[in-house]
């Protein structure tokens, strides 16, 4: 045997004791108790439409819901466009253009309604007993130099 064969029998006893040594270190655990009900980490996002409040909820369903109406008077009046043979684009326009302007001149009623309670003074009840007196006099103040007149 020459000194290189001997060199590379050590060489290859090395790494395969090297080996070993890593095979026989533990590289996994697994946890077989039950983990608890409730706990303090946050909750996870699940996979599908991510997680969102109840308002944002309710603002969607409105919005898919409005347009399938859309679709359903879209398609209406392209029927019965279609039906009738021709269309006159001042008929189109009434009709395209005059519910969004009711509704929209409507919800400006509204608004300015709630505006205008929202404006008003509080309704204010003072309930006094024995005698009351009421000072009426008002202040004037006049001139280059601040000169006031009680009345």
């Amino acid at each position: 045997m020459t000194s290189t064969d001997r060199v590379e029998q050590e060489l290859g006893a090395a790494v395969n004791e090297a080996v070993m040594e890593e095979m026989a270190k533990q590289t996994a655990f697994r946890d077989e108790t039950d983990p608890p009900r409730f706990g303090p980490a946050p909750p996870v996002p699940q996979p599908g439409r991510p997680p969102m409040s109840q308002k944002a909820v309710d603002d969607s369903v409105r919005m898919l819901c409005g347009s399938a109406l859309t679709l359903a008077v879209g398609g209406a009046g392209t029927g019965l466009l279609w039906a009738s043979g021709h269309a006159n684009p001042y008929v189109v326009a009434a009709i395209c253009a005059g519910p969004p302007a009711l509704a929209l001149a409507f919800s400006r009623v509204v608004r300015r309604f709630r505006e205008a309670v929202a404006a008003a003074p509080a309704e204010q009840h003072h309930h006094y007993t024995g005698t009351v007196h009421q000072d009426l006099r008002t202040s004037h103040t006049s001139g280059v130099w601040a000169r006031t007149n009680n009345q």
